[in-house]
């Protein structure tokens, strides 16, 4: 690992411990050259596990790019990044338990909406008129009277 101050290779590790229920190793490290001390994080990396679009074509599955549309449907919301976070981590590990190849956007969106749902109507009805191609408002009031006869 590159020190972030000198950028000298060698470092050593000063401290490992689990993270996020066991998904992620955070590791002190302290460079050789410098003394400077910082932390990495360590995750396993998901290789190969494509999704299905709509239209079929195939995507690499990224857990950023889940992320990045979880926070745009939560964002100017009440809802702490970690929480965000949280969903997006129970998500990933859902669709790699159950999927190894290949998985359809559908299975990614409703748990995406799902989470959303139990966490803040807002950020789930922004969510669903992006993932559902909401055209109308009436397909708003749609949605909004589903939820509301949900709970």
């Amino acid at each position: 690992m590159r020190c972030p101050k000198c950028g000298r290779l060698d470092d050593k590790v000063v401290d490992s411990r689990a993270s996020r229920e066991g998904s992620v190793i955070r590791r002190r490290r302290e460079c050789l050259g410098c003394a400077h001390r910082f932390t990495t994080y360590e995750e396993i990396e998901h290789e190969g596990l494509m999704i299905v679009k709509r239209d079929g074509r195939r995507e690499q599955f990224t857990k950023e790019k889940l992320l990045s549309g979880v926070r745009k449907a939560c964002q100017k919301r009440p809802i702490s990044p970690k929480i965000i976070e949280d969903l997006v981590e129970r998500i990933v590990d859902e669709i790699t338990d159950k999927y190894e190849r290949e998985v359809p956007s559908m299975a990614i969106g409703e748990r995406v909406m799902e989470g959303l749902r139990d966490i803040d109507d807002v950020a789930y009805v922004r969510f669903a008129s992006v993932y559902r191609r909401f055209q109308e408002a009436t397909d708003f009031v749609q949605a909004v009277k589903k939820l509301e006869e949900q709970t």
